[in-house]
């Protein structure tokens, strides 16, 4: 017994250290309440310190005008000690709670209550409730119905459960939207009666939208009136939709299983055996579908409008401004906003002619909730000067489609001019242009070497080369190997000097070394990645082989471009449908390698068929 107290001695008097040294950055003073509570109903709001020694509690500001006080605040102190693995914690935290009724109808704001520790005051976070108004038919008697079954009297009762009692509603935020647009799509709960479980989720595809779901992280169960009626409802699916066609475009139903626990009266002979029972009941809930509108984005598109929609801004920054030859520069581009930003293209950025370019890199940071997807998205584009001289990058443009005011609207960045001065030793020498990396030629002085003096040889008439029929073919030879090689040097030096000539030749260069990239993420089963892949090599791909800007690459404008440089409808079709295969498969759930395996292989095909059909 005594050893018992002295533990509890020491576990107090570590508690009341540890309170005594926490810092100022390590309280936390939370409010907690029902998001949503009725109308003459009684609740409870905590307030919590993490401290034993908090002093002058005060409610917020403004708190009973809404709401009665029942009974608190009521202060209680919680400690607790853990020794585990040689190691000890402890904790010490004070509880305020008060038992409140609303005395009206409506969302209302809790401003912040305040505590003292020591001489500093702390503040709590807000806290809003929606008051509900009565159940309408809380006064009929309303729940489960009963059904009653056959047999005698000694029977149970076969309890079902009405669809007024529990139900699955889909939730759509906008009916009528613009191509691209997103809008999100909840599936809810809403029942009266007691749910055990729910299983057998089906929810649909959504076919002709790309969908970003929502992680749901606090799924709990939250009161809301619907029809005169207060249902405890629970979120089950929420996504972000981007249609991407114009168009009625239909949400399939959602169906769903759930087991309901009711309660059956069994009766027996005697008067004073009547119990009651529960049993578990399965019920198939199921949403209706939907139509959306879908209207097609207005004409009038600026140059550099390459599918956004949203609302955004856009910022550049440079890395320097001063630099040698053969130094890097980065352009650095960073749009931010809220929209279709994980399907935004690069804007283009138009360096001198004399720059080596290289593919730019993309950070995204977007984060998908109920207001859509928000985040911004930021590319690095990297260049290297290869001659001095004073040079400028064009302001970039980046268009989207606000949807709010129903307009284009276009962002620039500012012009960069930048100062390049003459790099190190042979750093100016001519260097041709073929897009691959490239080091700049050094010529070394060679030394006078001495006339040789011992072991000398002497060559008679007959075995001097010079001027003999060996020497006269070795020179002819020479002569024709010379005005060869200086035929095919001209020739690829104009070749390399018509740039749009070497990025079709290079065209399906490029597009092997990023297939060879996809074809590592599909063995490593890195779905959405491997899509992502195959996508840029396509896109990469026709923008070299047309010789096309990427602001100009839309489905539309490569249609036409292959129809105009003699390409089948087929073949310009299997290409688009590999495209929007791609596009659907990044965000489109329970996809299988072999979907992946097949449409590596028919990029390959088709990027093979048209290497045959063009032919620069």
């Amino acid at each position: 017994m005594i050893m018992k107290k002295f533990v509890l001695f020491i576990i107090l008097i570590m508690s009341a250290v540890s309170g005594m040294r926490l810092k100022a950055d390590d309280v936390t003073f939370k409010a907690t309440a029902p998001p949503a509570v009725v109308t003459g109903s009684q609740f409870r709001l905590v307030y919590e310190v993490n401290v034993s020694n908090s002093t002058d509690f005060r409610l917020p500001p403004g708190l009973e005008d809404n709401f009665d006080l029942l009974m608190g605040p009521s202060p209680s102190t919680n400690r607790s000690f853990i020794y585990e693995n040689g190691k000890s914690t402890s904790s010490v935290s004070t509880t305020y709670t008060c038992i409140m009724m609303p005395k009206k109808e409506g969302a209302f704001e809790l401003e912040p209550a305040t505590v003292k520790i020591g001489n500093a005051e702390y503040k709590s976070n807000k806290l809003t409730i929606k008051v509900l108004p009565p159940d309408q038919a809380s006064q009929q008697g309303g729940g489960v119905q009963q059904q009653s079954g056959g047999g005698g009297g000694n029977q149970a009762a076969s309890p079902g459960v009405s669809a007024e009692n529990i139900f699955m509603r889909m939730i759509v935020s906008n009916r009528s939207v613009y191509e691209q647009e997103g809008f999100l799509v909840t599936f809810k709960l809403y029942s009266l009666v007691d749910v055990t479980s729910i299983d057998n989720a089906k929810f649909p595809e959504f076919e002709g939208f790309l969908a970003q779901d929502i992680e749901l992280n606090n799924n709990q169960l939250v009161l809301e009136n619907y029809n005169g009626r207060n249902y405890q409802t629970l979120v089950l699916k929420q996504t972000v939709l981007y249609p991407q066609r114009s168009g009625k475009i239909e949400i399939g139903k959602g169906t769903i299983r759930a087991i309901i626990r009711v309660r059956n009266q069994t009766r027996s002979r005697g008067f004073f055996d009547s119990f009651f029972d529960y049993q578990d009941v399965a019920k198939e809930l199921v949403s209706p579908p939907a139509a959306i509108d879908v209207k097609p984005l207005p004409p009038g598109k600026p140059a550099s409008f390459s599918g956004a929609v949203g609302n955004f801004t856009m910022s550049s920054d440079i890395s320097r401004t001063e630099l040698k030859a053969n130094e890097a520069v980065t352009l650095k581009l960073t749009v931010k906003g809220n929209g279709n930003i994980k399907l935004l293209k690069n804007p283009e950025v138009r360096f001198p002619n004399d720059f080596e370019i290289y593919d730019p890199k993309v950070d995204n940071n977007i984060r998908v909730s109920a207001a859509g997807a928000s985040g911004t998205k930021t590319i690095e584009y990297m260049a290297i000067p290869r001659y001095a001289g004073d040079f400028e990058i064009p302001a970039v443009n980046f268009s989207y489609f606000d949807t709010k005011a129903g307009a284009y609207k276009t962002l620039s960045s500012e012009p960069f001019r930048l100062q390049v001065e003459k790099g190190e030793e042979g750093s100016e020498a001519p260097v041709v242009s073929n897009f691959t990396n490239r080091e700049n030629v050094k010529f070394l002085g060679k030394d006078i070497r001495y006339i040789k003096i011992n072991n000398v040889h002497f060559v008679s008439a007959r075995e001097i080369f010079f001027g003999s029929f060996l020497y006269v073919v070795a020179y002819l030879m020479i002569t024709v190997l010379f005005i060869v090689f200086f035929i095919i040097y001209r020739k690829q030096v104009k070749e390399n000097s018509n740039i749009a000539l070497v990025r079709t030749k290079k065209a399906n260069k490029m597009a092997v070394k990023r297939l060879k990239q996809a074809e590592k993420l599909l063995k490593d089963n890195r779905e959405e990645a491997f899509y992502e892949e195959v996508l840029r090599a396509l896109w990469g791909y026709l923008s070299d082989k047309l010789n096309m800007p990427q602001s100009e690459l839309t489905k539309e404008n490569v249609a036409a471009e292959l129809a105009g440089s003699g390409v089948d409808g087929a073949l310009t079709n299997e290409f688009l449908e590999i495209i929007n295969t791609c596009e659907f498969a990044r965000y489109a759930p329970n996809r299988t390698s072999g979907a992946m395996d097949k449409l590596f292989a028919e990029t390959v095909d088709a990027i093979g068929k048209m290497e045959n059909t063009i032919k620069k």
